[in-house]
């Protein structure tokens, strides 16, 4: 075995290159998961302080029990004390709207605030807002803000000062401690932080604190811990949302690894096809098939350890680069420390994934006889046969994939199911898919020929050029599939992420399209009717567009349903209102004498459209029919949608309950106008609210784009993968197809022919890979989506799959520019004569 693998390590050396081609998927594999690794320390590391909600200069904090304003007067008188910072907040109503009001000093070392315009709070009656609720809620320097704290009594507040706070909501106001526990009927503090003068012993002051509360009952008792203790939980605790967040991306790098071994075997059966004749003479003269495994699976070895070693030192330089680099232009980021035992660990792993990678190869490369690897030396990557083991293995999980789905599909919820397992359900469908990918890398050679006949169809029509790519992506199956399996699982990731996200934004339009069908609402506080000018004004405001007013009762009866919301809302008015998910009928057909029901109400009261249905309210009764029966969600959350002369049949007056608008300019500061114009429509009068629906609107779009943007940044680890391994390959066929490539050019092929030949063969790999990809990723999709249970419809974004098709076929492509442009400067008598 020594003779042989120095035989070995001689052509490696020799051929420095094919090693790193081999390799190269490994590579990059080593480089993803340690880059992982760095970039998790870079985040830790980064935000660990900005984590914690103490404020450094806390020496000791008091916390977790109910604290009386006597025991915080208590803890300051203590020697040692320099100052304490009461923590409470209250939730208070304004004008129908949450304001948060929460305790902070304002000044000095245990503020948690700065004040950026007028002053902060010094008196009772005073507050001090952020600049989001300024926008939000209109609550500018001077203004007074009635707020009902819970105890059933308005208090004005004035406005006296904009704050910056740690994290801004948009309902947040802050206070001294006195104003805010002075609003409350029964006053308590949740947390005292506690400054000690220069010198002070923590530890004695942290004993005369528990004597405080020794007459205190245990369960209700206050904890007394170290700042630095309580900032390190905190910070832990919100750290650990990085590390969820870090274990999703763990598992995209795990397929990524996964797709990394694919590659890697396939680039060494292909090498070790290249080498049979060399491979052929160690057995005749006397190498035996065990000592030419264990060579070239030491070989494999040597790979991984190279390549892992080069990849965890390119991760490391990139580690430690960008965070100077974003210094530099003023971000506050730390560089990672050298992680030694991941470091080895992510080496170990590129070994282990070289070995296993190599095991078949080599086990296929030592079974062949002498004579006929002398023969030929690229028989074993030509053979179309895939072998009865191989049947098996691709029909086994495939049969199992085939009745995991249908078991999913069987037991899909209902509209209204209960005690539905979702969790399960949706493991049932990744475990199916995982047996389906594992069916499709044993049966993909058996796969590729027809895939390519349909796919390939527009290359024939190119001339000899595209028949010749065809033919040679067709004439080596195996090697074919390995790569274009890879490339599948990468296009069916991209295509579940792309239809789920289609389908969950339909699903959010709908429920938008009720629960925030304009920008803005104005409405008044317990029932209170809007004067008719308001109506009026609104119309006129060069800010607004789309003004729709709505009257509403709330004492309507339906059958067994009683106190059922009826509004006349014009259903015609607001665009928005189109994305509703209508069950049943179409909303375009209400009129006089007709009715839009929730599918609640439709449901329990045996409803459907053409049927009629008697509304009673406060003793007058109106039949209607049934024209269109929405889903669960309805606009302004009303039983029925009926017209004008209808709801005033049923009693309702002619005042207006609400009004909604849309901001007549597009961006941030048309929707600042439109609002002030809403507001202004109050004249500051407290009892009028304005609620900014497009705020929600806006937080589902971003939180989706968000949501998408980073699940397919992740997927995009494999088909970086398999970008790389369509390189390789088409690099190593090059290589081996260098006679070939010479007697083409000897009959007449120019440069720029054979450039292009191998270049739409690489561009076949991602076209193969795609095609599979979409018959596999769509369907799969579709079944997560139900069986996830929210109801979402499917929905197929067609322009948004051909792009990621198109892209895919492209980066395919371009890994095969190089490859081809090498093959091209060969002439054709040094081809010719090349073994």
């Amino acid at each position: 075995m020594n003779t042989i693998l120095r035989t070995q390590l001689a052509g490696v050396t020799r051929r420095p290159a094919r090693l790193l081609l081999t390799g190269l998927a490994v590579l990059v594999a080593s480089f993803v998961v340690f880059a992982t690794v760095l970039a998790q320390q870079i985040t830790e590391r980064s935000v660990l302080n900005g984590l914690s909600g103490t404020p450094e200069a806390a020496d000791l904090v008091v916390r977790e029990g109910a604290i009386t304003g006597k025991q915080v007067a208590a803890i300051t008188a203590l020697p040692g004390v320099s100052r304490t910072a009461a923590r409470t907040s209250i939730g208070a109503q304004l004008g129908g709207q949450y304001l948060g009001i929460t305790a902070d000093p304002g000044t000095g070392p245990l503020a948690l605030v700065t004040t950026t315009e007028g002053r902060y709070p010094s008196a009772a009656g005073e507050i001090a807002v952020t600049p989001r609720t300024v926008q939000l809620l209109g609550l500018t320097v001077g203004a007074t803000a009635t707020v009902d704290p819970g105890t059933g009594k308005k208090v004005p507040l004035k406005v006296v000062g904009v704050v910056k706070p740690p994290q801004d909501f948009g309902y947040d106001a802050y206070a001294p401690a006195t104003t805010v526990l002075g609003l409350v009927d029964e006053p308590y503090v949740q947390q005292v932080d506690i400054d000690l003068d220069g010198g002070a012993d923590p530890d004695r002051v942290a004993a005369a604190m528990t004597k405080i509360f020794a007459g205190v009952k245990q369960d209700d008792r206050p904890n007394v811990a170290t700042g630095a203790d309580v900032r390190l939980a905190e910070a832990r605790d919100r750290a650990g949302e990085i590390d969820q967040v870090f274990a999703v991306v763990g598992m995209f790098v795990a397929i990524a690894v996964a797709a990394a071994g694919l590659i890697a075997a396939s680039t060494f059966r292909i090498v070790f096809a290249q080498r049979m004749r060399q491979l052929a003479l160690l057995r005749a003269v006397g190498a035996g098939r065990g000592a030419m495994f264990r060579a070239l699976a030491a070989e494999g070895a040597l790979t991984g350890l190279l390549t892992g070693a080069v990849g965890v030192l390119a991760a490391l330089g990139v580690g430690h680069l960008v965070p100077a680099v974003l210094r530099g232009l003023g971000w506050k980021v730390l560089s990672p420390g050298l992680p030694v035992l991941p470091a080895l660990g992510t080496i170990l792993l590129a070994v282990v994934i070289s070995v296993v990678a190599v095991l078949a190869p080599a086990v296929s490369a030592s079974r062949i006889a002498p004579l006929e690897a002398l023969r030929a030396a690229a028989g074993a990557g030509a053979r179309k046969s895939i072998g009865t083991a191989r049947w098996v293995a691709g029909l086994l999980p495939l049969a199992g994939a085939v009745a995991l789905a249908g078991y999913v599909f069987a037991n899909l919820p209902g509209p209204d199911a209960e005690d539905y397992d979702a969790q399960t359900m949706l493991l049932a469908v990744v475990a199916s898919g995982a047996l389906a990918f594992v069916a499709l890398i044993a049966l993909g050679p058996v796969l590729v020929r027809p895939v390519l006949a349909v796919a390939g169809w527009p290359l024939r029509r190119l001339g000899p050029v595209g028949r010749l790519a065809i033919g040679g992506v067709g004439g080596s199956a195996r090697r074919a599939a390995a790569v274009s399996v890879v490339v599948a699982l990468g296009v069916t990731l991209t295509a579940g992420v792309l239809v789920g996200g289609a389908s969950m934004r339909v699903l959010g339009d709908r429920e938008l399209a009720a629960s925030a069908p304009a920008d803005f609402e104005l409405t008044g506080g317990d029932g209170i009717a809007l004067p008719a000018g308001f109506v009026t004004k609104a119309k006129a405001s060069a800010e607004l567009t789309r003004v729709t007013a709505y009257r509403r009762i709330a004492t309507a009866k339906v059958g067994q349903f009683e106190d059922l919301a009826v509004t006349d809302l014009d259903m015609a008015a607001l665009p928005r209102l189109r994305d509703l998910d209508v069950k049943h009928g179409s909303v375009d057909d209400l009129g006089p004498g007709k009715a839009v029901l929730a599918g609640y109400v439709a449901e329990v009261g045996g409803l459907g459209v053409g049927d009629r249905a008697t509304v009673v309210n406060k003793g007058k009764k109106v039949e209607l029919t049934v024209v269109a029966v929405l889903g669960d969600e309805t606009p302004l959350h009303t039983g029925l949608l009926v017209t004008p002369a209808d709801l005033t049949a049923l009693g309702a007056g002619p005042a207006v309950s609400g009004l909604l608008a849309d901001a007549a300019h597009d961006g941030d500061s048309g929707r600042t106008e439109g609002l002030r114009a809403m507001r202004a429509l109050s004249g500051g009068n407290p009892d009028f609210s304005v609620n900014v629906l497009a705020d929600e609107r806006d937080q589902l779009n971003s939180s989706l784009t968000a949501v998408l943007a980073i699940a397919l940044g992740l997927i995009g680890l494999t088909v970086l993968i398999a970008v790389v391994g369509v390189g390789a390959t088409t690099a190593l066929s090059v290589v081996e197809r260098v006679r070939e490539s010479g007697l083409l050019r000897a009959i007449g092929m120019s440069r720029g022919g054979l450039r292009a030949m191998l270049t739409a063969e690489s561009s076949l790999y991602g076209v193969i890979g795609a095609v599979l990809g979409l018959l596999l990723g769509v369907p799969y999709a579709w079944l997560a989506i139900q069986a996830v249970g929210v109801n979402a419809p499917l929905a197929i974004p067609v322009w948004q799959l051909a792009a990621a098709f198109l892209i895919l076929v492209a980066l395919t492509a371009l890994a095969g520019v190089l490859p081809a442009r090498r093959a091209a400067k060969v002439s054709p008598v040094t081809a010719l004569g090349s073994e």
